[in-house]
């Protein structure tokens, strides 16, 4: 094909999808340069989303692409990223050194939200993002064992703010730092909800990409004013194929609609259980529940996570698996799903709220 105008080579490249994405680079990028001259090409991206890791081989899909379609014989392709801030709901606004909030919940406990969630975070880092990991499940505090950080204490200067604890690449704060491992959490609604705003506020986080948000499991009251509260920029929904995890999971998904949080996707976690001695994989609690809550909410199916003995062991050793095992298939599952999710982030409404300047009324 003879390539008529560099604005012809733009939109080619804006509908080529990236593989594993299944995303055009158009809805979530932006194509800053592509020149033509002679018998080569020159292309520069900038994507709104973290993949350093897949840009080798994106760059050498596209260029392939490109080659074939403009008849060129060399393209040289460059990616870059820029993470922006996006909008959260109407009454609040992001927080300062956090550009985006992501909330991981689910409809109820036992479905191994915490271990997505950390997981996420890490996959996140390892693609070149700057990431926090907040656990906000009070009763039931779990990330400091999973980062390794169990026993540690965050450190104070002013006595009104709390640095946080740093492992494995993430900035980390929870609850479970600041109180014994043996002590219950009883406490009313309006405490937890206090809690929470003390550890999100109070925390000293650093030019934070992305903060993610470990929500705690349920749809009652205390979620529902988090959500009100907290300025997220998308949620993502963890359940088992099990028709009764479903059941509370899609409460959970229309509790963050009722309140306008966008929903990323869905991610069906213990989709099917591999033996530790055979191999054998077999759906022991159903299958299909995450492509048909996907479906009926018209939202993505992020990723299918087995029920695996060796994710278990490497988050109960502080070693979660995309840092334990990252050329895993369970690493590139979880990965994949960070991707996917930060990529349809990327595609929803900026913030804008910084750039309004501030108005005040003197009286003279």
């Amino acid at each position: 094909m003879t390539v008529s105008s560099e604005s012809d080579v733009k939109k080619f490249i804006g509908s080529i999808e990236l593989p594993g994405l299944d995303l055009a680079v158009g809805k979530v990028g932006r194509i800053v340069d592509a020149t033509v001259s002679d018998d080569r090409a020159a292309v520069e991206i900038e994507l709104g989303f973290p993949a350093a890791r897949t840009h080798p081989a994106w760059c050498d899909y596209i260029a392939s692409a490109v080659r074939s379609e403009t008849g060129v014989a060399g393209v040289d392709v460059s990616l870059t990223t820029r993470i922006v801030a996006h909008g959260v709901q109407r009454n609040l606004k992001p927080i300062a050194e956090v550009r985006n909030i992501i909330a991981v919940a689910s409809g109820k406990g036992g479905v191994g939200k915490s271990t997505v969630a950390v997981n996420l975070a890490l996959a996140l880092a390892a693609d070149g993002a700057s990431t926090g990991l907040l656990d906000a499940d009070i009763y039931g505090p779990s990330q400091p064992h999973m980062v390794g950080l169990a026993g540690s204490q965050p450190t104070s200067e002013d006595g009104k703010t709390m640095r946080p604890m740093e492992a494995l690449g993430l900035q980390v704060m929870s609850i479970g730092f600041l109180i014994d491992a043996d002590q219950p959490m009883v406490w009313r609604g309006p405490m937890v909800t206090s809690a929470l705003n003390q550890l999100l506020l109070q925390t000293q986080w650093s030019d934070l990409d992305y903060l993610i948000v470990d929500m705690p499991p349920g749809t009652g009251d205390i979620q529902l004013t988090l959500s009100q509260q907290v300025p997220v920029s998308g949620a993502v929904i963890v359940t088992t194929p099990q028709d009764i995890a479903l059941l509370d999971a899609r409460k959970g998904l229309a509790m963050f609609r009722k309140v306008s949080i966008p929903v990323l996707g869905v991610i069906e976690n213990m989709s099917t259980h591999i033996c530790s001695n055979c191999g054998q994989e077999e759906a022991i609690f159903g299958a299909g529940g995450g492509d048909r809550m996907a479906e009926d909410f018209d939202v993505q199916l992020l990723a299918k996570l087995p029920l695996d003995i060796r994710i278990r062991e490497q988050a109960d050793s502080g070693r979660p698996t995309v840092v334990a095992d990252p050329e895993s298939d369970v690493a590139g599952a979880y990965s994949n799903a960070a991707r996917r999710m930060t990529a349809l982030l990327a595609m929803q409404g900026k913030d804008y709220s910084s750039k309004f300047p501030k108005i005040v009324v003197e009286q003279s």
